[in-house]
Formats: structure tokens, sequence, C-alpha cells
């Protein structure tokens, strides 16, 4: 039984009309995701984590953290492209109570393998909590090499991957190197294959689709690691249903801020967006709270 398993939930970002965090939308969307036994991934790519500022970044993990209290693991996202700043970031979001540091890869620049590596270690070395990998091929325009991975696994405050990369031959690979390792954990970030990377013997699950239905995943992840996969591929249709609504036919922006909209109908935050992206028009709104309304009771 490793440390970090489970579902992970990559939280939306809740900010007011003015752009703003909005701390009470923050505290029950943790609430409600601590009820369904789910754990927030704060300001990840589903989070806007590249728009948030660093003070509202510090106040959304401490906000986070004493709405959890205790009972859900807090992971938080770290983003950008100046390394003393991320070295900033990183101390603050310690100092606030975040469990684990989940760090993407700067992307301004294309890395080399070797400066992928370096990144990650200088990183793993200066900071107070452990660091998780997280690799984004969609918006990072970078993969980090398995042969990366398996070398930074070593380090001893490197905890784990979350891999959002859409390569079946990858996961498989990811998966067969981290169920030898009892202090590195793979998490599956492509919600659609949820139930085949756990049946692989994946540790867990990152869903977007969990904001609106964690319960669902977290039903989905105990079927699944107790080995009844009719159930775990069962919920693994229904929600992958659920994430066409806002998923489909949209850029990612646009997903996260119709995302935002289904939200919005459990009474969890209002659908306003950080710059650069924008809420939905109102007639593509109504058409998907039309749409999610018929989920309410998932």
């Amino acid at each position: 039984m490793k440390k970090y398993k489970g579902v992970v939930v990559p939280m939306v970002t809740p900010v007011t009309r003015e752009g703003f965090l909005d701390v009470e939308a923050v505290e029950r969307i943790v609430c409600f995701f601590a009820e369904n036994g789910v754990s927030p991934l704060l300001m990840g790519t589903t989070g806007e984590g590249n728009s948030v500022s660093s003070k509202d970044g510090r106040k959304m993990v401490q906000t986070a953290v004493k709405a959890a209290a205790g009972r859900i693991t807090i992971y938080a996202g770290l983003t950008g492209n100046c390394f003393e700043e991320q070295l900033q970031q990183a101390d603050a979001y310690n100092e606030a109570g975040a469990d684990v540091i989940v760090a993407t890869l700067p992307s301004y620049y294309a890395l080399t393998e070797k400066q992928m590596i370096g990144y990650y270690t200088s990183l793993a070395d200066n900071i107070k909590r452990p660091l998780m990998l997280y690799n984004i091929l969609a918006t990072t325009h970078m993969s980090i090499p398995l042969e990366a991975v398996m070398l930074l696994a070593d380090h001893p405050n490197i905890v784990g991957l979350k891999d959002s990369e859409r390569d079946l031959d990858r996961m498989s690979a990811c998966v067969s190197f981290s169920k030898q390792r009892e202090d590195f954990s793979y998490f599956c970030g492509w919600a659609a294959q949820s139930a085949h990377a756990l049946q692989l013997g994946a540790d867990g699950i990152v869903p977007s689709t969990g904001n609106f239905v964690p319960g669902m995943f977290k039903q989905l992840y105990d079927a699944a690691i107790s080995d009844d996969m009719s159930t775990a591929v069962r919920l693994q249709e229904e929600t992958d249903e659920i994430a066409q609504i806002y998923q489909k036919g949209r850029t990612l922006g646009q997903s996260l801020a119709a995302l935002k909209v289904m939200m919005q109908l459990r009474g969890l935050c209002q659908p306003w967006m950080l710059m650069p992206l924008s809420r939905l028009s109102e007639e593509e709104e109504q058409a998907v709270a039309q749409k999610a309304s018929l989920h309410l009771d998932r």
C-alpha cells in the first residue's frame, strides 16, 4: 500500500467576476471532495494554474488545507518559467500546508532530457515538500522520457508521476515501472483510460470530470482495485458520457469554462474565468446546463 494513491481531482479555480479567488467556493469544493473521498490537485491545468497569482495561489492552498481538516491529501500545482519564483511559490505552498508539490516542466524553451532531469533534480533538492512529476504534452509540448522518469524516481524527494500523455504503450511501461517501487506512485491523468490504468496497476487517477461527479470516480477506483472490472468499466463509460458535455467540440480553455457551468448547477462556484480565458456565451452556458442537469443525481 503506497502513501500516494486514489482519486486526485484537478480542481477548478473558482474566481469572482473581478478575477479574485472565491475563497468560500474553494471551501465548498474541497468539502465536497472530502465528503466523496477524493483529493484535490490545486492549480493544475484544469485549475488554470498558469493564470493564478502568487498571492491567490497561497491563499488557495491555505483555504483548501483548512477546509480539508486532515481528511484528504492536498496536492499543489507548480508552474512557470522562472526557477527562483517557483522555489518561492513552493515555499509559500509548504508554509500554507500543502502535502505534495506537483510540477510541470517550464515550457518556454524546448528542453533536452538532460535539462529536464536537471530541472526536477534541482527543484526536488530545494523544496521542503515531496515532489511529483507532471507530464502533460498537450500544454508543455514536451514529453518527459521514461528513462528520465526512472532516473528521477531514485531521488529521495520525488514521490511519483502524474502523466496526462495519451499514449497507451507509455502508460503500460510507466505502470510496470512504478509497480516495482514502493516509494514511487503512478497517477493516470488521461481520464478516459482510468479503469484501464487501474486494471494495469496504476496507483491513482486524476480525472477533471471528478469536479462534477467525484463520487463516481471514487466508486470506479474502489471497483477496479477490488478487481470488479465490470463495474469499473461501466462507470468509465458513464463518466466518459458526462465528460462529453463540457469537452466535445471545445478547446481546452473553453471546456474548463463549460465545466464551471456544470459546477454552478451544484452550487459550488460561478463560471468566471481568469484571463486570458473567458466565459462561454449565454446560449452555450444554457445548453451545457441543460445537459448536465440530467446527471445531478450522480
